[in-house]
């Protein structure tokens, strides 16, 4: 038998840069929905980072990446990812309301009611309806 003590147990290497790949940011996406859904804006928007930086064209993340900001009362940043997804879908119902909203909370009511009315068009949702406050 020997007298010296065993060696310790070696440590798992520091974690370094997390790899990336189209499975991750499919994972990041689904992962930003939920913690979106669970009133966490801020780490949705932290997630959303990389998926954006990887893909600036998919629009989904940038809607999603809109609505987080909105939810985190970055109503600029929210106004211009509404913008951009609507530069890419004109016809998107949703980001017509979205941004209309944003506009709201804003205090740009005339620029909201646009968007109301858009949305509305779109998509006669009841309540996209009333929120566009057509006369009658």
């Amino acid at each position: 038998m020997s007298d010296t003590p065993p060696p310790p147990p070696q440590q798992p290497p520091a974690p370094g840069p997390r790899e990336t790949s189209p499975e991750t940011h499919v994972i990041d996406f689904r992962a930003a929905e939920r913690l979106l859904a669970a009133r966490d804006p801020r780490g949705a928007l932290r997630l959303l980072d990389s998926v954006i930086a990887a893909h600036p064209e998919n629009t989904a993340a940038r809607l999603l990446r809109a609505r987080a900001f909105f939810a985190s009362a970055q109503l600029r940043a929210a106004e211009l990812e509404f913008a951009l997804v609507l530069e890419r879908e004109p016809d998107n119902a949703f980001a017509h309301f979205a941004l209309a909203r944003t506009h709201e909370r804003s205090g740009r009511h005339e620029q909201a009611r646009r968007h109301f009315r858009l949305a509305a068009a779109l998509d006669p949702q009841p309540e996209y309806l009333a929120a566009a406050r057509f006369e009658k």
